[in-house]
């Protein structure tokens, strides 16, 4: 199950420009945490479900992607991003 309406609302107004910004790349990568989160609970929870394994993995690599890109364009973006998501320990 992805997030829920009121949630990813919720993380589009905290990161992006406007209400309806749900491309800018912040928002992007919020939304696959979210979506990452949600995953490795469930696989926790189903150990042999390797569809959902190989979907996390999908989606972590895509997070990655654009986590280099927004490191590469905007440095400082990409530090408070990563602070306010607790990605890097």
């Amino acid at each position: 199950m992805a997030l829920s309406k009121e949630e990813s609302a919720s993380v589009v107004s905290k990161y992006g420009k406007s209400e309806k910004d749900s491309g800018a790349t912040e928002v992007q990568i919020a939304l696959l945490t979210g979506r990452i989160n949600h995953l490795t609970e469930h696989c926790r929870q189903f150990k042999k479900d390797k569809s959902s394994q190989r979907g996390l993995l999908i989606l972590v690599g895509k997070r990655r992607r654009l986590l280099k890109y927004i490191q590469r364009v905007n440095l400082e973006n990409y530090r408070s991003l990563i602070k306010d998501l607790g990605l890097r320990k």
